[in-house]
């Protein structure tokens, strides 16, 4: 039978391998949920709301045993990867706390007429498919997995093959708190495989995370399906800052900085692109290289390290051609090469790069980089930078850096790019963060549907109507 094997990104060594189902026993497993999940949307809300509180003191447990092993599946430095775990427990805890009222029947008493009474149910789905990344396995996948189970649906839990220890450790939690096994089933799934399992008929929704490709290929997949089947994609980024003349910059540089290098760039909400206004360009610029000339790239494994290596040898090639196609193209490259002598061709050790002198002919300002680079671009009004933010075909987050606490025109002029940013969140004075208590969404090719907030347990339920006349007489 066919297998995957993932490969410590650091020092390209085989960490774990996994076998594929067969056919069969794919849809046996899809069966299984099927029928599991008839009989867990019987149990009260509450029970299910008891149980996801007993699974996050499980996962709570396993806190100490996590970030080595998380280093060592897609290469975060391991001193940043406790961060992962907090933000799970985060998420958990406040989706937890609005599932109530968020599943609660709405009621319609106060325009109910005499002898009538209206009300509308949030009701599961069935069977949700969630497919995850590897760039952050925990923090994304308690978006959906967790609010799909306590909505009263059962979870096929397909990970990526970069981190497929995660979905098992995040399961184990679930079934050792009380959650039958068959309403969270593991299942590792080569490309074919998921396409079988986004096409089955006992499969209602599909909440993928990863690239644009991939969720095209997911969207077709289900559009060829019989029926009709609901699907959220959280996909791709090119998030755009842009920094105000008012900016304070002792306190924005070094926010911008770990926006950009956090997670070696690899986030669908880092920052990828920085518009400067023209009256505080050179200042900000040379604060940000200070800042990223000082940052130590290398072994993930060791609690120095604060950048580390990307996921593949051919992500590390695919964003030295982006840098390299810039300059080619006119860019400059203000960071020096030999400070990072670990960032060898052939390696995934990418040294971080700030380009200056871009414009948005150049992929680096448009394309996806998913890597420890950014360009900064020099713009003259708000106009302009509204102008150059909105020209991308993603959609994820922006972030504008103003001094709203001193001027409060700056904060009017903020909540005007609110207004006329095309993106799922606008920021301001922060970046690639998540609330849970926020609809996380996209537009353009950064994806559609929600996750996270009320709005995340209604993509995840249907809504059923209740329509009474009592008095027939």
């Amino acid at each position: 039978m066919a297998t995957q094997t993932t490969i410590i990104p650091h020092s390209q060594q085989p960490l774990v391998s996994r076998t594929y189902p067969s056919e069969a026993d794919l849809d046996a497993a899809i069966a299984a949920a099927s029928n599991a999940q008839k009989l867990w949307t019987k149990k009260p809300v509450s029970e299910r709301i008891a149980i996801g509180r007993r699974f996050m003191d499980e996962f709570r447990a396993m806190a100490d045993e996590i970030p080595m092993e998380l280093t060592l599946q897609m290469g975060r430095p391991v001193s940043q990867c406790p961060g992962e775990v907090r933000g799970f427990l985060d998420r958990a805890e406040y989706m937890l706390s609005i599932a109530e009222s968020s599943l609660a029947d709405v009621p319609l008493t106060n325009t109910d007429k005499p002898g009538f009474r209206r009300f509308i149910k949030r009701t599961p789905l069935g069977v949700v498919l969630v497919i995850a990344p590897w760039n952050f396995p925990y923090l994304v996948s308690i978006n959906s997995v967790l609010p799909a189970i306590i909505a009263g649906n059962a979870v096929i839990f397909k990970p990526s093959p970069q981190t497929p220890l995660t979905a098992e450790r995040f399961a184990r939690a679930l079934t050792n708190a009380g959650v039958p096994k068959d309403i969270i089933q593991v299942v590792h799934m080569s490309p074919a495989l998921s396409t079988r399992a986004i096409q089955h008929p006992s499969v209602d929704f599909v909440s993928f995370t990863g690239s644009v490709q991939g969720g095209r290929a997911v969207e077709e997949a289900a559009t060829l399906a019989k029926g009709f089947k609901g699907v959220g994609l959280e996909l791709g980024g090119k998030d755009p800052a842009y920094v105000r003349p008012d900016a304070d910059l002792d306190y924005t540089v070094g926010e911008l900085v770990d926006g950009a290098l956090f997670n070696s760039g690899q986030s669908c909400c880092a920052v990828e692109r920085i518009y400067v206004h023209e009256s505080v360009y050179d200042a900000f610029v040379d604060a940000f290289v200070k800042i990223v000339k000082a940052y130590k790239l290398g072994d993930p494994t060791k609690p120095e390290t604060n950048l580390g290596p990307v996921v593949s040898l051919a992500s590390a090639e695919r964003i030295r051609k982006q840098v390299s196609d810039a300059v080619a193209a006119g860019a400059k490259a203000l960071i020096p090469e030999n400070l990072f002598p670990i960032a060898q061709a052939g390696t995934t050790y990418v040294a971080p790069q700030v380009l200056v002198n871009v414009n948005h002919t150049m992929d680096v300002m448009m394309e996806e980089s998913f890597g420890p680079i950014v360009g900064i671009q020099k713009v003259a009004s708000d106009e302009e930078a509204i102008k150059l933010m909105n020209d991308s075909p993603y959609g994820l987050t922006a972030s504008v850096w103003t001094n709203a606490a001193v001027n409060p025109d700056s904060e009017e002029a903020f909540l005007k790019f609110v207004d006329e940013i095309e993106a799922g969140t606008v920021f301001l004075n922060r970046c690639d963060f998540l609330d849970p208590a926020l609809a996380w969404t996209g537009v353009k090719d950064s994806g559609r549907g929600v996750s996270l907030s009320k709005f995340g347990y209604d993509q995840l339920t249907r809504a059923k109507s209740v329509h009474m006349k009592i008095k027939t007489s």
